[in-house]
């Protein structure tokens, strides 16, 4: 068994920093706090639904991924849950932030705010043209898509706890309440 690495106190980090660290740990950076999320095996999922819907109709010049770092300024390199890249970038890691057309994240107990608040500033003001906020934490699931307004701030365009549609960053669609059932059925069955 291999003994935990310890990470050096810091209270500001850059993507300097992130050199020295072990490659194996999933680090995100955002707003110079390092950040080591644990996703459950339902937000997992969920981000694997995601990336299919926005799979399905894929123009060959964009590449969808999840949990792939972008690399925006000297402290910030967040890892949206599900990222559409230019296929350009698809060997590269970090992506640079304007290989990004879209970032999702879902909602945890642990990120509310900071996907709500601290990554969406970070994403609108590195120009990510689209932005996605799944929350799965409550009885339906929703999505809220916004976009980047004149002002270099996001829009809510879209609110929604039923099938979403959009046609940004491409046609996409996403069946939430099947998305619902689906968590529901698997926290009945481990209960």
């Amino acid at each position: 068994m291999t003994a935990a690495p310890i990470l050096p106190e810091r209270s500001e980090w850059t993507v300097d920093d992130l050199d020295g660290l072990p490659k194996d740990l999933p680090y995100e950076l955002v707003n110079g706090r390092l950040i080591l999320p644990s996703p459950t095996a339902l937000h997992q999922d969920m981000c694997v639904r995601l990336l299919l819907a926005l799979e399905a109709d894929c123009p060959p010049e964009y590449f969808v991924s999840f949990d792939l770092s972008v690399r925006i300024d000297r402290r910030n390199e967040p890892r949206p849950d599900v990222v559409a890249i230019r296929r350009e970038h698809a060997d590269r890691s970090p992506v640079p932030v304007d290989g990004a057309l879209l970032a999702v994240e879902v909602i945890s107990p642990t990120s509310n705010f900071r996907d709500l608040y601290d990554k969406a500033k970070v994403y609108a003001h590195a120009g990510v043209s689209t932005y996605w906020v799944v929350d799965p934490l409550h009885e339906r699931i929703t999505l809220t898509e916004y976009t980047l307004g004149p002002r270099g701030e996001y829009d809510v365009v879209t609110h929604t706890d039923d099938v979403f549609v959009t046609e940004r960053p491409w046609k996409v669609s996403v069946d939430l309440p099947a998305l619902t059932a689906r968590r529901r059925a698997v926290l009945e069955r481990g209960a």
